[in-house]
């Protein structure tokens, strides 16, 4: 069994945690938090619940320590300083700074002689993954990456810190005019405002201004300015009746040619359509788990991304059920 540990236990690490009673191979044999471990229940009656403070004691207990805080402060700092002393997986998705991230992480496992996978999940992650491929195989060629539609949390977070926001989701949408000609084969530079329209649901504070709410979002920098934004008022109950979930999703389309003349057209189009992300996200963490237990038994140490991992150290099936069933 590979033993699994949790730090945190928000909506990513539940979807973590859900994930694990997947894999008969796994086990969660304890969740860590900032809180005080009475006041928190999981789900898995046989996971301890720990302080964050307690976590180096387990040293010895965990094969892979799976990070579910968020990417603005925690991973920047939790992933390195823990990948001395485990094997760890995270989702950090701040692109710009993933080179960084991977330093900083590779220096740390290395240290401790340990595996720490960085990035994992479905954009970056599985979509990186797509990319990537589809460009080998396509190199004349141009790729696209669509979002949604599905709720963003950090563009949802964004609104609820505006004065008079009492709460908020926010949902990515493709405009389908672009994704129509992507998918044709059509191959131009759009701007953020021609591939996606942000739609945003709102519960104000009574006696709010919003209008001011409204401007605070649609001119909000790297979050809607660039976008076409659609703000709607609606009441609390309203909210949690209609947009309690946490849908998303997404394609990676690479339009391509081929050809001595380059008169052949290729399309390669990948997607996903998920009820909650954070429950997909989680399953991609746990099979990157199982990677990083395997390439630590191995020997490997130091960072790694998605692009490092060959897929049958994601698999609990053998070598030859693989040959034998999915190849």
């Amino acid at each position: 069994m590979i033993r699994v540990g949790i730090l945190g236990y928000g909506n990513l690490a539940k979807g973590v945690e859900s994930a694990i009673q997947q894999n008969p191979d796994m086990e969660l044999v304890a969740v860590f938090s900032r809180r005080d471990p009475k006041t928190l229940t999981v789900k898995d009656e046989n996971a301890k619940v720990c302080n964050i403070s307690e976590l180096l004691d387990w040293k010895d207990k965990i094969d892979v320590l799976v990070l579910g805080g968020g990417s603005a402060t925690d991973l920047p700092e939790q992933t390195p300083k823990y990948a001395e002393y485990f094997n760890v997986v995270d989702s950090f998705d701040t692109h710009a700074r993933i080179p960084e991230h991977f330093a900083n992480v590779d220096a740390s496992a290395k240290k401790g002689g340990k595996v720490g996978i960085i990035s994992i999940g479905w954009d970056p992650g599985m979509f990186s993954l797509l990319r990537m491929v589809s460009d080998a195989v396509l190199p004349e060629g141009k790729h696209y990456t669509f979002w949604g539609k599905g709720v963003s949390q950090g563009h949802s977070d964004a609104i609820r810190r505006i004065k008079g926001v009492k709460d908020a989701r926010q949902y990515t949408i493709p405009v389908d005019e672009t994704v129509n000609k992507v998918r044709k084969g059509e191959k131009e530079d759009f701007t953020a405002r021609q591939m996606h329209t942000r739609e945003c649901f709102v519960v104000a504070e009574d006696g709010a201004d919003k209008a001011y709410i409204e401007e605070q979002i649609k001119t909000m920098p790297n979050y809607f300015a660039d976008y076409d934004t659609t703000v709607h008022f609606i009441s609390e109950e309203e909210l949690k009746r209609d947009h309690s979930g946490l849908p998303h999703g997404g394609f990676v389309i690479r339009s391509g040619v081929t050809g001595w003349e380059k008169e052949n057209k290729h399309i390669i189009e990948y997607n996903l359509k998920l009820d909650s992300n954070p429950e997909f996200t989680g399953s991609v963490l746990v099979a990157y788990a199982r990677a990083a237990y395997r390439l630590s038994k191995e020997g490997k140490t130091g960072a790694m991304s998605i692009f490092d991992i060959a897929p049958k150290y994601l698999s609990a099936k053998s070598d030859e059920e693989l040959r034998s069933h999915l190849l």
